[in-house]
């Protein structure tokens, strides 16, 4: 197995730490930890997480094992190449950003930590341009409330 942690602005959401683990023979995952673990008002957020589920296309958010919100996308080995790499990783900083406004209380943590949009937005990674057609469909808020 092989993995990279990578740390990736967006067009507003920065600093978005991302995993990438290939399992030769399987395929890869793309790991977001999207959020810090949860505290208050479980029910409403894990029905927000389903919601976004069934809205955005190609990738799911879960929880992991310490209760911190990720967001995730697999891609099988066969077809996987350089563009698919890109598209997917470009898809996880658009969700990203589409979503920074509506998940904003979650990603400052219970501390009320650092904003997570970028004041820098000129700034983001070359993914996000390179596949910005291929993720289109998520420049519009899917209905976030």
């Amino acid at each position: 197995m092989i993995s990279r942690d990578l740390l990736l602005d967006g067009r507003v959401r920065s600093r978005i730490p991302l995993t990438l683990i290939l399992a030769p023979g399987l395929g890869l995952l793309a790991w977001v930890h999207y959020a810090p673990a949860l505290g208050d008002s479980f029910r409403k957020t894990y029905r927000q997480l389903l919601k976004w589920n069934d809205e955005l296309p190609f990738v799911k958010f879960a929880l992991a094992d310490d209760e911190r919100i990720v967001l995730a996308a697999e891609l099988p080995l066969a077809g996987l190449d350089r563009d698919a790499l890109g598209r997917t990783v470009a898809r996880l900083v658009a969700v990203c950003d589409l979503l920074a406004g509506p998940s904003a209380r979650w990603l400052a943590g219970p501390a009320g930590g650092r904003s997570a949009t970028s004041p820098r937005a000129a700034s983001h990674h070359p993914v996000v341009d390179r596949y910005a057609a291929d993720v289109a469909e998520l420049t519009e808020s899917p209905g976030a409330s």
